[in-house]
């Protein structure tokens, strides 16, 4: 290895960590997705509507991958903008799907060069992903494949973060220890605590500017991942 402390292995969260969605997922996306199925809604009111679905992912009791959650989301989010309609579930269905395209996604700035940076400085790189969508595909998609030595997601494995066995599995696939393992990601819930159940580290990504002192994390936060290389070349031994 290339550093002198502890961590071995940098774990990354997927969505709103390395990449966000384009305007096929917007308020003006989701009338297009409603308009296939004939009905109507309201772009505006889009905003307002992911604020309410939320409550869909939060009722998640067990941490087992399922579609339904996501679907009742896509749905929830369709009614929020005046839909309604026989065909709001076959709708809410199709939203689900076409989120697993890494084509209708955009990458963050900052990734790319700090996923070369932290290779080219001797740390392995991992994802842990909460998602449907084929990682592999993924990586290949956004030149990223050069970089990363392994790739969780939670459709294949069965659970979702925060759940330990997704933490421990990528663990493995990588080949170190959990103390040798660190996790970056945007939420608090999934990535930082759940790493910290099974006794990884954890680095909390803030795009929208809090800063961890702020939400009370008691781990590190960085506002891009560009502050990345400098927080772990810190790094207690």
């Amino acid at each position: 290895m290339g550093h002198e402390n502890s961590i071995k292995a940098v774990f990354f969260d997927v969505d709103f960590t390395l990449i966000y969605p384009g305007k096929k997922f917007d308020g003006e996306g989701y009338r297009a997705f409603a308009s296939r199925y004939d009905l109507s809604v309201d772009p505006l009111r889009f905003d307002e509507a992911i604020g309410l679905a939320t409550g869909e992912l939060n009722q998640l009791k067990d941490d087992v991958y399922r579609p339904e959650p996501f679907v009742r989301y896509a749905r929830r989010v369709l009614v929020e903008m005046g839909a309604a309609g026989a065909d709001l579930d076959r709708c809410a269905q199709d939203i689900y799907d076409e989120w697993a395209l890494s084509e209708h996604f955009l990458l963050y700035s900052d990734v790319k060069p700090t996923f070369v940076e932290l290779y080219e400085s001797g740390y392995l790189i991992g994802l842990i992903s909460n998602t449907h969508r084929c990682l592999n595909s993924f990586q290949d998609y956004f030149g990223l494949e050069p970089y990363i030595s392994a790739v969780i997601s939670s459709s294949e494995h069965g659970y979702l973060k925060p759940h330990p066995s997704i933490f421990l599995a990528a663990l493995d696939l990588i080949g170190v220890s959990p103390t040798q393992g660190i996790m970056v990601g945007d939420s608090v819930a999934h990535d930082v605590a759940g790493a910290q159940k099974v006794g990884m580290n954890a680095v909390l990504l803030t795009r929208s500017g809090s800063r961890g002192a702020d939400i009370g994390t008691g781990v590190p936060t960085i506002q891009t991942l560009s502050e990345l290389p400098l927080v772990l070349s810190r790094w207690p031994c």
